[in-house]
């Protein structure tokens, strides 16, 4: 699982406005190099939307089935702002969706038809014309 735990206002190159949303993973331990001391971290990244701020703000808590992981992409220059030291990296964090197993599905049809056979009477629903 991955929680929103933020967003951004971003400028698209035509000039619109969006808005990103800040995901970020479960908890890591990872091992310094330098030091050899284990610290906890998470992955983090964000994810364009198309939602107004204030929905982004009513998201932010939220959480969605996947995971964030490691990519490889072309080098690029990146400037580690406690240090300023510029390293280059060829990789990026990405959200992965959880894709549900062979014969796994979230409500199957089924299930549904059973609910509203049983919970609801039937001309409470639209036949779309068919009688």
């Amino acid at each position: 699982m991955v929680r929103i735990v933020g967003f951004k206002k971003r400028e698209a190159e035509d000039g619109n406005i969006f808005y990103a949303l800040e995901l970020e993973g479960s908890l890591e331990m990872v091992q310094s190099q330098e030091t050899g001391r284990f610290y906890a971290t998470a992955r983090r990244t964000f994810v364009s939307s198309t939602f107004t701020e204030k929905t982004c703000m009513s998201l932010v808590g939220s959480e969605l089935p996947g995971s964030i992981g490691k990519v490889d992409c072309d080098p690029y220059e990146y400037t580690i702002k406690e240090t300023n030291e510029v390293v280059i990296l060829s990789h990026r964090y990405e959200y992965i969706p959880e894709v549900p197993s062979k014969g796994e599905s979230e409500i199957s049809k089924s299930t549904i038809n059973d609910f509203v056979k049983m919970e609801s009477p039937q001309e409470a629903f639209s036949l779309n014309g068919v009688e």
